[in-house]
C-alpha cells in the first residue's frame, strides 16, 4: 500500500461560532493527491488538517472548502468534496478530543485507519512537535521534518459535520461555475478565495439540491494500492 508522502505552503484559533458582520467565504483549490488523508472524511467528520496550511490560517466557521479534480489524474473539472467549516481546533487539541481518536493512524488497520491525519502534537518535555507514523512519515516510519515544518506552520485544523466527499466519484461542476461572470469555481495553483457572494449562494443551492451528504465515494488514489 502506498502510505507516505507530502504536501505543497497564521494563526491559532479555537473558535466554533460565524463572526458578526463577516462575509463568508469560498475557499477552492485543486486536490493533487486524493488519498482520504488530507481531506480525512472518515468517522462522520471531513478533518483538513495537513497541508493546505494557508486555507487552515484563513477560513473560519462557516465558509466553505471545495477541493476539485487534479488535471495530472485527469480528473480536471471534478469536485472530489466540498465541507462547511463548522469548527476548528488546534493540533494539541485534536489529538486530545475523543472524538477524533479513531483519526489516528494505524497502518497496520484498514485504508481509512491507515490514512489517519490525526498526527500532531508536541512532546511534554521538549515542546516539539512529534508526528505519528504516517502517510506523511518517511517509509521507515521516521518524522518527516519537511512535513512537519510545512503542516505545523499553522497550528490549525478544520473539521466539518457538514460535508460531501465523492473522492473518485465526484460530479462534473455544472458549466455555469465555471465561467460565472468571470469566476472558475475550479481551483488552479494555490487556493482562490474571492468568488462573488452571488456565485456562492448558488452553488451552494446546487450541492443541497442533489440530497448527498456525507462520505459518498472512496478516494481516487486507493485504486493505485491493494
Amino acid at each position: 500500500m502506498t502510505l507516505k508522502g507530502s504536501c505543497e505552503n497564521i494563526v491559532q484559533s479555537s473558535d466554533s461560532h460565524v463572526e458578526e458582520d463577516y462575509i463568508l467565504k469560498l475557499h477552492s483549490y485543486v486536490v493533487a493527491r486524493d488519498y482520504g488523508f488530507a481531506p480525512n472524511p472518515f468517522y462522520g467528520f471531513c478533518t483538513l488538517a495537513t497541508c493546505k496550511p494557508k486555507i487552515r490560517a484563513y477560513a473560519k466557521v462557516g465558509d466553505w472548502i471545495v477541493g476539485t479534480g487534479s488535471n495530472s489524474r485527469k480528473r480536471e473539472g471534478r469536485i472530489v468534496y466540498a465541507m462547511r467549516v463548522s469548527e476548528t481546533m488546534s493540533f494539541h487539541d485534536y489529538w486530545r478530543d475523543e472524538r477524533f481518536r479513531s483519526k489516528r493512524p494505524n497502518l497496520r488497520g484498514s485504508k481509512k485507519q491507515a490514512f489517519g491525519d490525526n498526527i500532531y502534537h508536541k512532546d511534554t518535555k521538549t515542546g516539539r512537535w512529534r508526528q505519528e507514523d504516517s502517510h506523511h512519515s518517511h517509509p521507515d516510519g521516521t518524522p518527516n521534518n519537511n512535513n512537519i515544518k510545512h503542516d505545523t506552520q499553522t497550528d490549525r485544523v478544520l473539521i466539518s459535520d457538514d460535508y460531501v466527499y465523492w473522492g473518485g466519484n465526484g460530479p462534473v461542476i455544472p458549466k455555469r461555475f465555471r465561467n460565472f461572470k468571470g469566476f472558475d469555481l475550479c481551483g488552479g495553483r494555490g487556493h482562490k478565495n474571492s468568488f462573488p457572494v452571488v456565485l456562492i449562494a448558488e452553488f451552494v443551492a446546487w450541492l443541497r439540491t442533489r440530497g448527498e451528504k456525507g462520505l459518498c465515494g472512496s478516494p481516487f488514489d486507493w485504486t493505485k494500492s491493494p
